[in-house]
């Protein structure tokens, strides 16, 4: 078996730390970086970001629409970036939120994570709501290839939470109960490794958890599960209550920054990344 994706991420985690620096060329940004909105600047600003974010942080984070809404061109330049990060020690998340089931989705998997993916990655962000066992061939999948997911369970966007606090059985919200599926999953597969599991949930930094009846200290196996926090920086989190946001389950967080280090362009991009770094250090007492 290859290393899992929750060991690769544990080795990150102690050697870079837990920011995870996104990757969006949106067009406001390009226009910002003084680049056009198209290819050349969408490559520019693309391999800018990720040189800057060797050596710095472990964890990239590409949102895949921002090359997708260029078209094959953006989708070969994306391609291009993974290769590149591929041949360096960062972790990739690839922010696509794939979801469906059967053979579709497994079409989701070969692109993303599987044996001769296009794409390159080290992690898959996807959506439950065809339900959550629809992943499990996924799951087993990304397991043997030493890939992760990261499972949508409360994202801090408004109209995401009549869905989110749903009640399923026994009472939980469906956010809950994604959180607790994941713990489980993550009890079986990753706890004799003594690292994080490979299947993560991703939980918005802005977000009151008690609103959508999640609690992060349980049930058993929510220690191993990682959380991809985006809405830090620009979004209105501090990366300094990070400690008070998500008490002990920060041991397990990503802390995703995007256009509040991206905003210093490509002569400020290297210094906001440490700043950012070490100010979530320093929150979590690293």
């Amino acid at each position: 078996m290859p290393t899992s994706f929750g060991q690769q991420l544990s080795r990150a985690f102690e050697t870079y730390g837990q920011l995870c620096v996104g990757i969006d060329p949106h067009a406001a940004l390009l226009e910002e970086w003084g680049l056009d909105d198209d290819i050349s600047g969408l490559e520019t600003f693309a391999n800018t970001v990720l040189d800057n974010a060797v050596g710095r942080v472990g964890i990239i984070k590409p949102q895949v629409s921002f090359f997708e809404r260029h078209g094959s061109a953006g989708f070969a330049v994306l391609e291009r970036l993974s290769v590149r990060a591929a041949e360096t020690d960062l972790v990739v998340i690839m922010d696509a939120k794939r979801g469906d089931i059967g053979s579709t989705m497994d079409g989701y998997f070969d692109a993303w994570l599987g044996k001769s993916a296009p794409f390159i990655s080290s992690a898959l962000t996807v959506s439950p709501y065809l339900g959550f066992d629809s992943l499990n061939d996924v799951m087993s999948n990304a397991l043997e290839r030493g890939k992760g997911l990261f499972v949508l369970a409360a994202t801090s966007n408004p109209e995401g939470k009549a869905l989110q606090t749903a009640e399923v059985s026994g009472g939980a919200t469906l956010a809950a109960d994604i959180w607790a599926r994941l713990g489980k999953t993550n009890s079986v597969t990753s706890a004799a490794s003594g690292s994080l599991g490979s299947f993560g949930a991703v939980v918005g930094a802005t977000l009151d958890l008690r609103s959508v009846g999640l609690r992060l200290d349980e049930p058993a196996g929510a220690s191993l599960t990682p959380i991809l926090a985006p809405g830090f920086g620009a979004q209105g989190a501090e990366l300094s209550d990070a400690k008070r946001l998500f008490g002990d389950a920060s041991a397990q967080l990503i802390a995703s920054v995007s256009r509040s280090v991206l905003k210093a362009g490509y002569r400020g991009i290297a210094s906001a990344i440490e700043a950012s770094a070490n100010e979530l250090a320093l929150a979590l007492g690293k």
